[in-house]
């Protein structure tokens, strides 16, 4: 039974639990998601929501879609207060220029996440009640995207890239965004933004062959992806992002990101950039840490890796030493394990704001929403 079915009918399910015991692992496991989620939802909706309708405005609009996205994915309606609250406090901060964001340093990062909200309310409602707020927000989006003006070459690096706020220095995250919110919205993987976004993710790996013709390609060659191209003169002295030799690390989180890019841009396990990236993540299998950074992003680590995992349809990894990781029940029992009593999460460390609550609840619930037991491979989005 996939999680989607689960919390939609959690209330029959809860009856059942407490007239009979459980007969298999299976609804163990059920009722143990259920129970988190629950919690999770209810953190949420009782205390991180404002009057306003929006999670931790503080930070931006951007918790906010996430929140209610995952909601929405976790089988939440329309009319809950959670939801509905959030909806609109969300069209309340849709620009003129179709961008959906309370913070001008973040107009990418906001609007797409927002993109992915809207995209599943509208999933949920049938009708076309969002239409023009997608269709506006997918155009401001792909204007952002570096070298959509024709104006950039795709010899420049940064071509394909998207930054936090548009068109300054590019990011992997930033730009894997941009690709979730055109995923959102069923756009082919043939489309000129994605196949442009697909040559900037390529330039993100380490991985020395055709697909990245930095300089960088060759110095680490492990098959993972990293954070950003650097413009600026490396020094491997003042910063750990480097290695002795002027390489760039690879870490947890990006090539997570990089692998579910690689998906969305239809391409297969067997194309070489999923094939290294897939190897990276056999040998640097956890859920404890997220690699090459450790407690740092650690929530955002949990949503990337059980986001790629399941684009690719994969419902089992087989670590470097041979062990079978079953991620979808490892990760529901560290999130079990790790959740609040109030029914939160939160990361001790506070990079990249991961010292909020309702920014890493709304993270561990879009990881759970993966967490189903009948994944299949993606297939490449039709012409």
């Amino acid at each position: 039974m996939s999680i989607h079915r689960t919390i939609a009918t959690c209330v029959a399910v809860a009856c059942l639990a407490a007239l009979a015991p459980l007969s298999s692992a299976e609804e163990t496991e059920n009722a143990k998601l259920q129970e988190v989620v629950t919690k999770g939802l209810d953190y949420l909706r009782e205390t991180a929501q404002e009057p306003s309708g929006m999670i931790s405005p503080r930070s931006g609009s951007g918790i906010t879609s996430l929140s209610v996205t995952a909601a929405l994915r976790l089988g939440v309606s329309l009319d809950d207060p959670l939801v509905a609250k959030g909806l609109k406090a969300l069209e309340g901060v849709v620009k003129p220029d179709g961008g959906i964001y309370s913070s001008p340093r973040l107009k990418n990062y906001e609007t797409c996440v927002a993109i992915m909200c809207f995209a599943e309310a509208k999933n949920v409602a049938g009708d076309a009640r969002y239409d023009d707020i997608l269709n506006n927000a997918e155009r401001f989006v792909r204007g952002l995207q570096i070298g959509s003006d024709g104006q950039v070459d795709k010899a420049d690096p940064e071509f394909g890239g998207v930054g936090y706020s548009g068109k300054e220095r590019p990011d992997l995250s930033n730009t894997v965004y941009l690709l979730e919110a055109l995923h959102a919205v069923d756009t082919p993987s043939s489309d000129p933004a994605v196949q442009r976004a697909l040559t900037f993710v390529s330039r993100c790996q380490n991985l020395d062959a055709e697909f990245n013709d930095t300089k960088f390609a060759a110095l680490v060659d492990d098959g993972g992806f990293y954070y950003v191209i650097p413009t600026e003169k490396v020094d491997p002295s003042i910063s750990d992002r480097y290695t002795e030799n002027g390489g760039l690390r690879s870490y947890g989180s990006m090539t997570y990101s990089g692998l579910k890019s690689l998906v969305y841009a239809g391409l297969t396990k067997d194309d070489p950039r999923a094939t290294a990236a897939l190897e990276w993540i056999r040998e640097n299998y956890t859920l404890e840490r997220n690699p090459g950074q450790g407690t740092a992003g650690l929530y955002y680590y949990y949503h990337t890796f059980a986001s790629a995992l399941a684009a690719m349809g994969a419902p089992e990894i087989t670590t470097a030493d041979g062990q079978s990781k079953q991620w979808q029940k490892e990760l529901i029992d560290h999130l079990a394990k790790t959740q609040r009593d109030d029914g939160s999460w939160v990361n001790q460390n506070r990079q990249w704001f991961e010292n909020d609550p309702g920014l890493c609840t709304a993270f561990s619930l879009l990881s759970l929403s993966y967490c189903d037991d009948d994944l299949q491979p993606s297939k490449p989005s039709e012409e």
